[in-house]
């Protein structure tokens, strides 16, 4: 990605105009705007005090995509107040780039890649678990709540909900825009880089939490004499007590994940 801004262009007498300024969103943040200003400086009018996180929101781009702020070509925060005539390029996540020293938007990376999934997501919950990533997901969670929980839990709010995202207590989040939930889980390990994260198999997919070996004595009692005749590996969920066991399921899962990850380059 290249970093630029462009220059304001000559216009018409200001008399009685009201105060603008000149937008350009960069890479898939253009996925939230209208054909007409994708890949398109375009103009923005506003009126009176207004910071640049809730003209970007006004504009229709959640807050959570954004992760660099130039304003005529200095970096700013979200609390930015924007002027008459100032020239602003937005851009997403830098994949490629460090722009460590560049950034004003947010004070720190999350130290773990935790996520918070929204009610209309649960195959995906099901799938980052499967993967061994901490995944809270209720198909009865109310919005605030899943704000609140991304907010006080430092978890990354996964939706396809854009006002979700523009609620001012999530400070990150991304916007799926896959519809099929593989599809899904490749863009969300492509887009949080978790190829090199992934540790399958040490969740449990029902409740989310961690999964510890168990005797086969211990189980026995709850599992068919068929299952116990051919397997003698157990784990049990610490939690609602699910046992697992690497049956047919197992290499089913298996060669999914292999295909995730081959789908990601790794």
């Amino acid at each position: 990605a290249v970093l630029k801004s462009s220059s304001f262009p000559a216009d018409e007498p200001s008399f009685f105009k009201m105060p603008s300024a000149l937008f350009r969103f960069y890479a898939e943040l253009n996925d939230f705007l209208p054909p007409e200003k994708r890949q398109f400086t375009f103009r923005h009018s506003f009126q009176g005090r207004v910071s640049i996180k809730d003209m970007i929101e006004a504009i229709g781009v959640p807050h959570t995509e954004v992760d660099l702020i130039l304003v005529n070509g200095e970096s700013v925060a979200f609390t930015y107040w924007v002027k008459d005539a100032d020239v602003i390029s937005v851009y997403p996540v830098f994949e490629s780039l460090d722009i460590t020293p560049l950034l004003c938007v947010r004070s720190a990376p999350l130290r773990e890649t935790r996520f918070v999934v929204d009610t209309h997501l649960g195959r995906l919950a099901a799938y980052l678990r499967m993967l061994g990533f901490d995944t809270l997901y209720g198909n009865d969670t109310k919005d605030e709540e899943l704000a609140m929980l991304s907010s006080r839990q430092k978890r990354i709010l996964l939706t396809r909900d854009r006002g979700l995202l523009k609620r001012s207590l999530v400070t990150h989040g991304y916007c799926i825009r896959e519809t099929s939930p593989r599809r899904q889980l490749v863009e969300v390990v492509h887009r949080f880089d978790l190829s090199d994260s992934i540790q399958s198999f040490r969740r449990c997919i029902r409740c989310n939490h961690l999964l510890q070996p168990v005797s086969k004595e211990i189980v026995a009692e709850y599992l068919p004499p068929s299952i116990l005749a051919i397997h003698q590996e157990f784990q049990r969920c610490t939690s609602c007590g699910k046992v697992y066991w690497k049956g047919s399921h197992y290499e089913r899962m298996q060669e999914f994940i292999s295909r995730i990850l081959a789908e990601n380059g790794a």
